[in-house]
């Protein structure tokens, strides 16, 4: 591959502005330890404060648009680098993409109309979908062109949810929530067939299993219509619940494959499978459950907290070891994180199902836990970061 940045140009960069990774993966472990304590204080203690939005929208809205796709947004603006061989964002040019997804995680907190924090919130989506897409299609990559389509369903959603404050759309903040959960459990499953398998076979020596079109589609078509079905809440439960078995019967065969129960001395590799194995856990949890509201919200957080969060933790990590000049698998310990965010899952999850009068109590030790596993990673790779890289490189 050709040289594709100029050293001397690129040591003038500060380095957390050298690529998209490190301000995102920085900024969103720290948000996402701050909205979640934020929100934990307000539940708990039923506590006015000074957001110009409902507190329950607000948690949904930046769990799924401030924590979650700053993640992605990161991994995207990196990722698009070693596809491509086109030199990713840097610099000023990074700075203000990232000043577009700071900017509204402010302005929630002053009287700024609603319209424009939401202008500014699309805005960042729509120039992180350019900066990866303009590369994508100048080198002709098209196998990851599929991230447009899916980062405008995200701009689209984005939009729908500030209006959905208003009352505007014939649909509630919740079912645009329900969807949303479904695009990344989809985002994840498509990403995690290709570099879990990838990763493990590496790891341990073995050849990484081929795809197969069949199970792909019988994982990844389900979540797309019950994202779909989170907007037409009267069609029948049978549908959904087949969709439900589906997804989950297929999603656990893949994840099999994939070779995970030789992992076990690795952390930056089992955690990848245990929090993936959250995600037919979950649908086969919501099966189970589907005709408890209750129940079936509830586990909403086992494929938020568990399957996003969790995959989103053990990618991060593995990330900024290997972008930052470092071998990957001797890196700081950073188990203690997974398995704390496995506790706070769980306490989330089952608690609030069997003992539901105690939900302020299992929010609160749930948030501990959380609070424990992003703290952990801005505390140990948050340096990382903020430093050039280890090896001379660029990047």
């Amino acid at each position: 591959m050709i040289n594709i940045v100029d050293k001397a140009k690129e040591e003038r960069i500060p380095p957390v502005l050298r690529l998209g990774f490190r301000p995102f993966f920085l900024l969103a472990s720290v948000y996402a330890v701050f909205t979640v304590t934020v929100w934990s204080w307000i539940f708990s203690t039923g506590a006015s404060t000074l957001l110009n939005v409902p507190p329950l929208w607000w948690h949904a809205h930046e769990m799924l648009f401030g924590f979650a796709i700053a993640v992605v947004a990161g991994f995207l603006l990196t990722a698009v680098q070693t596809w491509t061989g086109v030199k990713g964002t840097s610099g000023w040019k990074l700075a203000i993409i990232v000043m577009l997804w700071v900017l509204p995680r402010v302005l929630f907190w002053t009287d700024t109309p609603l319209a424009v924090i939401a202008l500014i919130d699309g805005a960042f989506l729509l120039v992180v979908g350019w900066e990866v897409g303009m590369r994508v299609v100048k080198t002709k990559r098209w196998r990851n062109l599929f991230f447009i389509p899916m980062l405008t369903v995200a701009l689209i959603a984005n939009f729908a949810s500030y209006a959905t404050v208003k009352g505007m759309p014939p649909f509630s903040s919740n079912a645009l929530w329900q969807a949303m959960i479904w695009w990344f459990m989809l985002l994840i499953s498509i990403m995690g067939g290709r570099v879990i398998p990838f990763f493990t076979a590496k790891r341990f020596q073995f050849e990484a299993p081929k795809a197969l079109l069949w199970l792909d589609v019988a994982a990844n078509l389900p979540l797309v219509l019950l994202a779909i079905l989170s907007f037409f809440p009267l069609v029948g439960s049978t549908v959904t619940l087949a969709l439900l078995l589906v997804a989950g019967s297929a999603q656990l065969i893949r994840l099999y494959r994939w070779g995970g129960v030789k992992s076990k001395s690795e952390p930056l590799v089992w955690s990848l499978h245990l929090f993936y194995l959250a995600l037919p856990l979950g649908l086969f949890a919501k099966a189970m459950a589907i005709s408890s509201p209750w129940v079936s919200h509830t586990l909403i957080h086992l494929l938020a907290m568990g399957t996003l969060a969790g995959v989103i933790l053990a990618m991060i990590a593995r990330v900024t070891m290997g972008h930052t000049g470092r071998a990957i698998y001797q890196g700081p310990p950073f188990a203690f994180a997974f398995l704390s965010l496995v506790f706070a899952t769980l306490v989330r999850v089952v608690g609030p199902s069997i003992w539901p009068e105690y939900l302020s109590t299992w929010i609160v030790v749930a948030a501990v836990g959380w609070s424990l596993s992003f703290v952990s990673f801005a505390a140990i790779f948050g340096p990382m970061l903020i430093k050039a890289r280890t090896d001379g490189h660029p990047g």
